[in-house]
């Protein structure tokens, strides 16, 4: 629970009484590999804090192929959001890279944080802020790129994921086959 703790804090002031509360509210799960944290056409029922491991976002378009859009790791939140807020069904699957230990909140329990504690709202939105500009940064650049270079600012940028990510994911979120991921992967050796 520290380490939530400590990444909120980076974002507000909390007091011992409120972070009791936000102690209170968390619950541990454990989610295994490839096992589904959310899932489009159903809502979102619980925000999590990634304590330990990797999720992907991803969809599958109407082929049944899967594109995996980005990955959550540790210290961060991961969510549908629109889902979650608006009670709606998602469009997009949560599923774990890796075996992941998870802080989890019911939609109530973050509900019940967010009116009874003053600065709340103002911690989760510097927190989505920080997130909506790591995605654009992270995903901006991808566009002009060839896959050599995708493939080296991906490293680059995450050097602790690459490894922990299988080719095929890796692929996916780069815009490439699995195939010229080996062939980039071998000629950069």
């Amino acid at each position: 629970m520290e380490q939530l703790i400590n990444y909120l804090l980076q974002f507000g002031q909390l007091n011992q009484k409120q972070i009791d509360l936000i102690e209170t509210r968390a619950s541990e799960k454990l989610l295994s590999k490839n096992e589904y944290f959310s899932e489009a056409g159903k809502i979102a029922r619980q925000i999590a804090f990634v304590k330990e491991g990797v999720l992907m976002i991803c969809y599958y378009n109407n082929k049944g192929e899967e594109t995996v859009h980005h990955f959550i790791c540790e210290d961060h939140f991961v969510v549908d959001l629109e889902s979650f807020n608006h009670k709606i069904l998602s469009m997009i699957y949560i599923r774990a890279v890796t075996d992941c230990k998870l802080i989890t909140f019911t939609f109530e329990d973050w509900h019940e944080l967010a009116t009874t504690i003053i600065d709340w709202n103002a911690i989760v939105n510097k927190i989505t802020v920080k997130t909506l500009l790591d995605k654009v940064h992270m995903v901006q650049p991808m566009v002009m790129l060839d896959a050599k270079t995708k493939y080296l600012n991906f490293l680059k940028n995450f050097p602790n994921l690459a490894n922990r990510i299988p080719l095929i994911y890796l692929a996916s979120y780069l815009g490439i086959t699995p195939t010229s991921l080996s062939r980039i992967r071998r000629n950069i050796r």
